[in-house]
């Protein structure tokens, strides 16, 4: 971030000596700082341009006028001004080679840049702040000569008249499945949320979100969206229900609408300034920027994780993330391990660039790495999402000849860059009889760590739910409603990426003697009846099914495949299905709940013409047999 040193105006009236003695131009000199007291930049700019054009060689006219044009971002012409002062009398201020390195490094003029900050090292007296400022800057020139020596693949696509306009559109989450994309638009100077659906690959014309939540009186925006779509996280500022300047606010997708957001209250908003969140992909870390107390810069990235009574004592990333600078937009990515962000405190190229940090096998946070050039430059990059599967990325920008100010791209993220390969289950629970969708609790295990990933309702409308899944690990999926059968599936991705999304649709079946429940996530070991550690969470929702249904009786049994001995495939069977029984009996189930039984190879899902078939064969399942 780029800082201008201005005079107020009462150092103009008390100042007795000029490098001019024009008094026409000390004239304009003195308006100017008055216009500056009450931050007219552009009245003081006109006037100091009277000033120089008065005596072209009033050096402190030219530092003035070079620092409103940085306030304006206007570095080219602030650039000039500060060669000017320089070019007059080299000795005239030391403050002006540090001013006159930032405006040249939001140019790209970076080898000019570290000629100046050369000489502002130079001199004796600087305040050790100072010092630490131009060494930071010197490196941000180091870092950048070097990148742009070497730069990552880069081609950003504009998504098109569906989602730009002429106004602003900045800001862009989309769900895991990509079927809706969410983005602030700002028009007349008012920030409100826009959605687009994905239809036959196609983004469709962009939509107001929803009155519930955009308001004709306060910005919107810096939102996050849940996964599956039905949760958004967003930025409010100066709201009446606010704690602070600005606070963090959900609301919930009710249908096809929204519901009233509400303030997420303490200890994670306060009086200060709460902005950006991100939440991870089981919903129960909240990622977000705040310039509370016990930072270590002026906006640092913190967490809050959700636990039984609400959202926890807010945590910051430490060290190895937050600079004594700045650091805003972080977004984790679904892998929960990926973290990218913006910063002006790591070394870039100049300005706030964008980062990723990794989680390391000790939980913590490693050190940013930037993103490079071209998808850094000189100027601001921030705003950065990442698409599910993590081929390529969403960013806003104003620098790309878009169709308004700033425009939303999107594109294909380097490998280096990628985050961990994720997938995602998508899913649709109806009722078996009915046929119509039902809300149920859906939960996803990761069946090593027997931790649950994921825990949520399937709307009550539509019956869905989308819920994402990191490769390397084996999955349990859970689906249970009171007075149903529950329903178990399993996804293995261990050993191989996934190449598609998973798609269930499930169908509950109400308790009824006769109804059978497959248990796909009780493992055993090939020709073993010894239980894995992985079917401890299987386990603990048949107990689970059974306490919370009194009255109902099961019977335990388990199935083999036609292959070998019949006898030996009985015997397994039975052995396979006495482990289980014997697990529940063990751990407090009343046994006088329970029977068990081995079927061996006499009932057979599907023909046992082929692999796949016999591994559905090889089964443990339970049945109804008394409620």
């Amino acid at each position: 971030m780029l800082f201008f040193i201005a005079f107020p105006c009462t150092l103009f009236a008390q100042q007795r000596t000029y490098t001019t003695q024009n008094t026409t131009a000390i004239k304009y000199y003195a308006i100017a700082g008055s216009s500056y007291d009450y931050r007219k930049i552009d009245d003081a700019i006109a006037s100091l341009l009277q000033a120089t054009e008065a005596d072209d060689h009033f050096i402190e006219a030219h530092i003035f006028l070079a620092d409103m044009y940085g306030i304006k971002k206007q570095y080219k012409e602030a650039t000039e001004h500060y060669q000017k002062a320089i070019t007059l009398n080299p000795e005239f201020s030391q403050a002006v080679y540090i001013k006159i390195s930032e405006t040249e490094i939001s140019l790209g003029r970076y080898k000019d840049a570290q000629m100046h900050l050369l000489k502002y090292l130079s001199y004796p007296y600087i305040t050790d702040k100072d010092r630490f400022k131009a060494k930071k800057l010197m490196g941000d020139c180091d870092f950048a000569l070097l990148a742009m020596q070497h730069p990552v693949p880069f081609t950003p696509v504009n998504m098109g008249p569906e989602i730009n306009t002429t106004d602003d559109e900045y800001l862009p989450t989309a769900t895991a499945d990509e079927s809706m994309l969410i983005f602030t638009r700002k028009i007349n100077n008012n920030e409100d949320f826009y959605k687009s659906a994905r239809q036959n690959c196609k983004w469709q014309t962009a939509t107001y979100l929803s009155k519930n939540i955009n308001t004709p009186n306060y910005n919107e925006g810096a939102q996050s969206l849940s996964q599956d779509g039905k949760y958004l996280f967003f930025t409010g500022c100066n709201r009446p229900d606010g704690l602070g300047k600005c606070d963090i606010y959900v609301s919930q997708k009710k249908g096809n609408d929204w519901s009233t957001p509400f303030d997420l209250s303490r200890p994670l908003n306060t009086q200060g300034w709460e902005s950006q969140p991100s939440i991870s992909a089981d919903g129960r870390t909240l990622y977000f920027v705040s310039n509370r107390k016990g930072g270590y810069g002026g906006y640092d990235i913190w967490k809050s994780t959700l636990n039984a009574t609400g959202w926890g004592e807010p945590e910051n990333l430490g060290p190895t993330i937050n600079t004594a600078f700045d650091e805003q937009s972080p977004f984790i990515h679904p892998d929960d391990s990926t973290l990218y962000f913006c910063s002006n405190g790591w070394p870039g190229m100049g300005n706030k660039d964008l980062y990723i940090s990794r989680l390391g096998q000790d939980g913590k946070w490693q050190k940013p790495q930037n993103l490079g050039y071209p998808i850094n430059s000189s100027g601001d990059e921030n705003g950065l999402t990442i698409s599910t599967n993590g081929s390529y990325a969403y960013f806003s920008s104003n620098n790309l000849n878009g169709v308004g100010g700033y425009d939303i791209y999107m594109f294909e993220l380097p490998a280096a860059l990628k985050p961990k390969l994720v997938t995602y289950v998508k899913g649709r629970v109806t009722d078996a009889k009915t046929k119509q969708p039902i809300e149920s609790i859906v939960e996803i295990i990761d069946l090593e760590k027997n931790d649950v990933v994921y825990h949520d309702v399937s709307s009550a409308t539509d019956g869905d739910f989308l819920a994402t899944l990191t490769s390397g690990k084996n999955y349990g999926l859970n689906i249970s409603r009171e007075g149903y059968l529950f329903y178990s599936e399993n996804f293995s991705l261990v050993g191989h990426a996934p190449t598609q999304p998973f798609i269930v649709n499930v169908a509950l079946s109400p308790i009824e003697i006769g109804k059978k429940v497959i248990l796909n996530n009780i493992f055993f070991d090939s020709n073993k009846y010894e239980l894995k550690t992985e079917s401890k969470a299987e386990l603990g929702k048949i107990a689970e099914f059974l306490t919370a249904n009194p009255t109902v009786k099961i019977e335990i049994s388990g199935h083999t495949d036609d292959t070998g001995n019949d006898q030996l495939n009985q015997t397994l069977s039975e052995n396979r299905a006495k482990s289980v029984y014997q697990y529940l009996v063990a751990n407090g189930t009343n046994a006088a709940k329970l029977v068990f039984k081995g079927y061996g190879k006499t009932q057979p899902l599907a023909p046992n013409t082929n692999e796949e078939n016999k591994a559905k064969n090889r089964r443990t399942e339970f049945k109804i047999i008394a409620k």
